[in-house]
Order: structure tokens, then C-alpha cells, then sequence
């Protein structure tokens, strides 16, 4: 090798290893994810023995899982995966029909939680009561709006 092109090589190398560091104070955003199907306890409380397929369609919405081998049997299947801590939360629920297709058993374990806990994100914020105008304010006229600044026109030309 000639004696820039090593230098040149040792330099390349570093900037292509420093590529593949990422410092621990840096965060990328991970997402919510949530798959399945969402069953509530008092999705499940409607269902009563010997309903029909279409019946317990209607109540639980299409099941995730229909096996061919156990055509009697239909799973709801729940995952949740919290993006800002890893954490995950799963469930699994199982409807079984007998042989004329009618609601036999059903087996799982479903909490009672309401669809808006399991799909609202949570509440960063807080609700602030400004209060409303009385009859008076209301029927008062607003006054002229002024003009803006020197310095506000020039950021509103800048586009910012």
C-alpha cells in the first residue's frame, strides 16, 4: 500500500465502526402493539350453552384461529406488547361446539377489562376547566385586533 492510501483506510474503518454504536441516552420510539382479538368478561357472560356458531360469532366477532384438524373449536387469541417498556400481556380464550354445531364449553382466561383499557392510551394530560362566559361577557364585543410586531412580521415572512 502507498504511504496515504493506509491513513486513508485506518480513517474509513473507524467512520464505518462508529456507524454501528448507538449510546445508551439515545431512545428510538417503539410503538404499541396490540393483535387478537379484544374479549371483555361481559362479552363472554353473554354466551350461554347450545348458541349456534353464527351466535357466538355475533357476540365474539370472527375467532383468530380456526383449525381444520379441530373444526369444533374456535381461539381468540390477545396480545399486547407495550412499546415504552417491553412488557407483554396476552390471553387466551377457546370455544367449543359439539357436534351439531351448538355452543358446548368454553375455556380460557379473560379478565374483566372494559375495550377502552385495553386500546386508550394513557391519559398524559389534564383536564382544565377555563370556565365559561356569563350572558354579559358573551353579548360584549371583542376588541380590535392589533397588529403585529415588527418582529412577528419578519418570522411570519421567514415562514416561521
Amino acid at each position: 500500500m502507498s504511504r496515504y492510501q493506509l491513513p486513508l483506510v485506518a480513517v474509513f474503518c473507524t467512520l464505518l465502526a462508529a456507524c454501528s454504536y448507538k449510546p445508551a441516552f439515545i431512545n428510538e420510539y417503539k410503538i404499541d402493539v396490540q393483535q387478537g382479538n379484544v374479549l371483555t368478561q361481559e362479552m363472554v357472560t353473554q354466551l350461554k350453552p347450545g348458541q349456534t356458531r353464527e351466535q357466538v360469532r355475533f357476540i365474539l366477532g370472527s375467532p383468530m384461529i380456526t383449525d381444520i384438524f379441530h373444526q369444533q373449536r374456535w381461539d381468540y387469541v390477545y396480545r399486547y406488547q407495550s412499546g415504552k417498556t417491553g412488557q407483554v400481556e396476552s390471553r387466551k380464550f377457546a370455544v367449543y361446539f359439539d357436534n351439531e354445531g351448538r355452543l358446548a364449553r368454553v375455556s380460557g382466561d379473560v379478565d374483566g377489562a372494559t375495550v377502552g383499557e385495553l386500546t386508550a392510551p394513557p391519559a398524559n394530560g389534564r383536564l382544565l376547566d377555563l370556565g365559561s362566559l356569563s350572558g354579559e361577557a358573551a353579548d360584549k364585543p371583542l376588541p380590535p385586533r392589533q397588529e403585529p410586531s415588527y418582529f412577528r412580521r419578519f418570522m411570519d415572512m421567514m415562514g416561521f
